[in-house]
């Protein structure tokens, strides 16, 4: 897969190459491998008195992560206690240490959090290890995919309606600035977003527009394309008045803009964190040369994680 696929493609396709095609799939397979977990949500109750040092919900945590390249701080949000208390727990019990940052793409994001990389031969290709759970989703509108944004790897759509997240792989972002068109862009993908489901459903129950809408597709006809799914949204919209589409706020444009980050993944992957100190650490992270399966071709390893504020 080309690796440039999220900073070029996103801007330039149509939103229905991305969220209707395969390619949806392949937005949940960059920030992870199909993972063999079992359909079980870890339950609050069950974080909560797993813990070692249990915290309150509300209270924003440090973890120090110490990689082969440098020190990282990161900030666990008490707004994302479900995440936030599961990373602890893993934090305790040493689940991290010794893990491979196993995927890295550069002006995108570095992936860790696979236990089967502690012991992974060279050029093994890695992503589908885990807990065996998942954690239920916690989106929030005011947490986002900025620069440095810690966030849960999952499955894709298709086979994780729900978005539940993995229950110890995570990446940390490091995107690419975006000007205004660009942003303006990602707005409409962003509410056509909020309609897919209802889009698919429509497709799928009137073969005859599914057709136009693959010949469109297959004749490379974007501007055709387009149309006729905004056409198909206009509709759907005064059918489902309810729905309250995604938008980027100011702040959120004015963070991609001068801090940069990847904000197609708002509202699809949940954000629990983000790094204080090291940020440039995950520049030097994603700066490594890669093999076809976005793991680096040396390995970068996390030696150690521990709590440094309760």
């Amino acid at each position: 897969m080309n690796k440039n696929f999220f900073k070029d493609s996103l801007m330039v396709l149509p939103f229905i190459l991305l969220f209707f095609s395969a390619c949806s799939a392949k937005v949940a397979e960059n920030t992870e491998d199909a993972n063999n977990v079992k359909d079980q949500s870890i339950t609050a109750e069950v974080l909560q008195t797993s813990l070692v040092n249990p915290v309150d919900n509300g209270k924003d945590v440090k973890v120090k992560i110490k990689t082969t390249l440098g020190d990282i701080t990161i900030l666990l949000y008490g707004e994302t206690p479900l995440h936030q208390k599961n990373f602890i727990k893993l934090v305790n019990e040493k689940f991290y240490d010794g893990i491979l940052f196993h995927r890295v793409i550069k002006d995108f994001m570095i992936q860790a959090g696979d236990p089967d990389s502690k012991t992974a031969a060279k050029g093994q290709m890695l992503g589908s290890g885990g807990p065996g759970y998942t954690i239920p989703a916690e989106f929030r509108t005011d947490l986002f995919h900025k620069k440095g944004a810690l966030s849960a790897a999952r499955t894709g759509d298709q086979m994780n309606p729900e978005k539940k997240s993995s229950g110890s792989q995570f990446y940390i972002v490091q995107g690419t600035k975006y000007n205004d068109m660009q942003l303006t862009q990602m707005d409409a993908q962003l509410e056509a977003q909020s309609y897919m489901p209802l889009i698919r459903k429509y497709l799928s129950e009137n073969p005859e527009e599914m057709k136009k809408v693959q010949d469109k597709q297959n004749a490379g006809d974007q501007a055709g394309l387009q149309a006729i799914i905004d056409e198909i949204t206009k509709r759907l919209k005064a059918e489902h008045p309810e729905i309250k589409p995604l938008k980027l706020s100011e702040k959120q444009k004015e963070i991609y803009k001068t801090i940069g980050g990847t904000p197609h993944l708002d509202g699809n992957y949940t954000v629990f964190g983000e790094v204080i100190e090291g940020l440039e650490v995950i520049d030097k992270i994603a700066a490594f040369a890669t093999d076809a399966s976005d793991r680096p071709v040396e390995d970068v390893k996390i030696i150690s994680m521990e709590l440094i504020d309760k």
